[in-house]
């Protein structure tokens, strides 16, 4: 009895061990077989399949930065060098030099012409217009700021010796006028005789001191010369 008993139960566990090799078995074919298929050497299933491709983020773009429009100025059609005189007497087209784009103190540039001439040279009145403004200050020294008759150009003489005694400020005056004398006033340099010449466009007559600069050169080099 005990021989077959003991023969009993070894047939018992064995059955019971072969039971839970099939669970075992039937466990990974449904979890194995049924849901991942080889195919090329990948697997689909529970991982992504690699036929189906991921979406690419669109990248979220700043909005284009539209540059603000610069103010459009209007630039008279005629010539108006054929206006002008060459501001310092007996100074020649010649003789002119465009230091209109030089480079200054600071590296700010110069936008006007240096004319060179001896100390106390008459400066004349670049075209007919009103002296607006006579002014002193350290950079330019004695000054004069005169608005054209249309209103359109402001021109400015600096570095002067003296203002002449036949003008005054508001005063009109003609084109060739005596106004001033050459000198070294301002920032010019000790005995570094010249006028400091510019010329600006206007926007507004009545903030004559804002303007947007131009080159006296080429507006001067085919202007009017004196004796």
């Amino acid at each position: 009895m005990r021989a077959a008993g003991r023969i009993a139960i070894k047939v018992i566990f064995a059955v019971y061990i072969i039971a839970l090799h099939f669970v075992a078995a039937a466990y990974l074919i449904e979890k194995y077989f049924w849901t991942y298929v080889q195919t090329d050497n990948s697997f689909i299933g529970d991982v992504a399949d690699p036929y189906t491709p991921e979406p690419i983020p669109i990248p979220v773009l700043d909005p284009p930065v539209v540059p603000r429009e610069t103010p459009q100025i209007e630039i008279p059609t005629e010539k108006p060098s054929d206006l002008l005189v060459i501001p310092v007497a007996g100074v020649k087209r010649g003789e002119l030099i465009d230091s209109y784009s030089d480079v200054r103190g600071e590296e700010r540039s110069h936008d006007a012409i240096d004319i060179a001439a001896p100390r106390g040279t008459p400066v004349l009145a670049a075209a007919d217009g009103e002296l607006v403004r006579f002014h002193d200050s350290v950079p330019g020294g004695v000054t004069i700021y005169q608005v054209s008759v249309d209103k359109r150009y402001v021109y400015y003489y600096a570095h002067l010796e003296r203002r002449a005694e036949t003008v005054a400020e508001k005063a009109f005056v003609k084109r060739g006028t005596v106004i001033g004398y050459v000198g070294d006033t301002g920032n010019a340099g000790t005995g570094n005789y010249h006028l400091h010449f510019s010329i600006g466009l206007l926007t507004d007559p009545d903030r004559y001191w804002e303007s947007t600069n131009i080159n006296p050169f080429a507006l001067l080099i085919n202007g009017i010369e004196t004796q």
